[in-house]
């Protein structure tokens, strides 16, 4: 089915601006690799990410995606899929993957900008820190899985567990 589509009046801000001026904030380590792509490191609370934001000015959609250092060994991976589908059906937004080309899990999620003048700092910060909780919550539960011979449902259960105070 095709959506019917007015002409857009004005040309949207390019987002990555947006995203850029909130790095540089934070002082993480980042590349603008062209006018409609970044790439960004930051360092999470288990492993590092590379962040990757694209701009399509054709559909003004924003794409983030978030590397986790973490290569998912061959004799794993049906593990992994496994506690990747158990995760993201508990996920509001983004979703989990392995990329197809080295097997690395990655956070992904795109925000629709249509008909708005761009994105806000606030939306690109709860972006952030969406996908950045969401890598660090779960990590564990991935690491369960491949180096723990840890079932998904159990690794899932262990990451999940909230500790009350700190030693």
């Amino acid at each position: 089915m095709q959506v019917a589509r007015r002409n857009r009046v004005s040309t949207p801000l390019n987002p990555l601006d947006v995203v850029e001026e909130i790095i540089t904030a934070n002082e993480w380590t980042f590349e603008r690799t062209g006018p409609e792509e970044l790439i960004v490191e930051v360092a999470g609370r288990w492993c590092d990410f590379n962040i990757f934001f694209a701009w399509c000015r054709e559909t003004n959609a924003l794409q983030f995606c978030a590397a986790c250092d973490l290569r998912i060994p061959p004799p794993r991976r049906a593990a992994v899929r496994d506690l990747i589908m158990l995760i993201n059906d508990k996920m509001w937004l983004g979703h989990f993957c392995i990329t197809p080309d080295d097997y690395m899990l990655t956070f992904r999620h795109a925000v629709l900008l249509r008909g708005t003048p761009g994105v806000t700092n606030e939306q690109v910060e709860d972006l952030l820190d969406v996908a950045l909780g969401a890598c660090d919550r779960y990590y564990p539960a991935y690491q369960f899985v491949m180096w723990g011979a840890r079932t998904p449902i159990d690794a899932l259960a262990a990451a999940l567990i909230d500790p009350v105070a700190e030693a």
